[in-house]
């Protein structure tokens, strides 16, 4: 049975940076799946599996079709129940979705703050268009003004913003505890999002984060480095 992983990328097809999508690769990296990534552009999400989705990642395991990065660790979970576990029982499970919650309200906003020209600038032209054209519309302003606005503040905050994780990473080597669980994998992929697309410093060395996330870049074979820093 083939696994496929739907993986947003930009104009190099060998560089997925969707968050969402490594938090799923390392899912199935956790539970020791093999699988077959195929890459999308931000304007092939709608067509691809008879238009089964408009985000990715989006995951065909046999005959099931799985899409959001939580929906699909649940998937994984349940369907695997014999691999390591991705969360270690209900408790960790709704830890997950707390780290979720914190991770999109408060990460997810900062770094976009940060990154969001970098992404464009890595995008194919006609996924550009879309990609100018659809955050505008929401930001109410250009990307570089956005960026001019935003972009230093939110670089400056962000080692404070990462406190709560900091603070938990001083006493053990990852969210999980000795081993890494969802809520890593949910925090990484929006740092590896970042790593990917940007080259902006966003971890000083000596900082138990960056320690956590070079960890986890480690983990399960290296696959966080198979996509080297922009």
């Amino acid at each position: 049975m083939t696994r496929i992983l739907y993986a947003l990328c930009g104009s190099d097809r060998s560089r997925p940076f969707s968050p969402h999508v490594w938090k799923t690769v390392l899912s199935l990296k956790h539970k020791g799946l093999d699988f077959d990534t195929a890459p999308v552009a931000f304007t092939e999400i709608p067509v691809i599996e008879n238009e089964a989705t408009t985000m990715v990642p989006l995951l065909r395991d046999g005959a099931h079709l799985v899409k959001d990065s939580f929906d699909i660790a649940l998937y994984l979970e349940h369907a695997y129940p014999d691999r390591p576990s991705l969360f270690g029982g209900k408790g960790g499970e709704a830890m997950a979705r707390f780290v979720e919650s914190w991770s999109q309200t408060t990460l997810h906003t900062t770094l976009m703050r940060i990154i969001i020209l970098d992404i464009h600038d890595r995008l194919d032209p006609v996924d550009q268009t879309y990609f100018r054209t659809s955050r505008e519309a929401r930001l109410g302003t250009t990307l570089e003004a956005f960026v001019e606005a935003n972009g230093q503040a939110e670089l400056d905050s962000l080692a404070e913003k990462l406190g709560p994780l900091r603070t938990t990473l001083k006493r053990q080597p990852f969210l999980g505890g000795e081993t890494p669980l969802f809520a890593d994998y949910i925090v990484f992929g929006a740092l590896q999002w970042a790593r990917i697309t940007s080259p902006k410093a966003l971890l000083q060395d000596g900082d138990p984060v960056k320690d956590w996330f070079e960890r986890c870049l480690d983990l399960h074979g290296g696959a966080g480095r198979s996509v080297t820093a922009a």
